[in-house]
C-alpha cells in the first residue's frame, strides 16, 4: 500500500476494482453512506444481516456477478 492510499477492506477493494462509488452503493442498497464508508475502510467491521443482504443484492444488480456476503465478511 502506498503512503497516500487509504486503507481498504475487501468491500472497498471490490468497489474500487469495479468502479462503483460508495454513493452508488448506498443509493442502490438503501444503506446509509456513513455505514458504507465504514464498511469500505475497516475489515474488522461487519454489517448487520439486514444491511449485508441489502449490499450483496445491490452489488449483484450493479455488477451482474455471483456475490455472497462471505466474499466480504466472515
Amino acid at each position: 500500500m502506498n503512503w497516500y492510499s487509504k486503507p481498504r477492506s475487501a468491500l472497498g477493494r471490490f468497489l474500487d476494482k469495479h468502479k462503483i462509488t460508495q454513493e452508488e452503493l448506498s443509493s442502490k442498497s438503501g444503506v446509509t453512506r456513513s455505514t458504507v464508508s465504514r464498511l469500505c475502510s475497516l475489515d474488522s467491521v461487519s454489517p448487520t444481516t439486514k444491511n449485508s443482504n441489502r449490499i450483496v443484492k445491490a452489488l449483484r444488480s450493479l455488477t451482474g456477478k455471483r456475490i455472497d456476503s462471505t466474499d466480504f465478511w466472515t
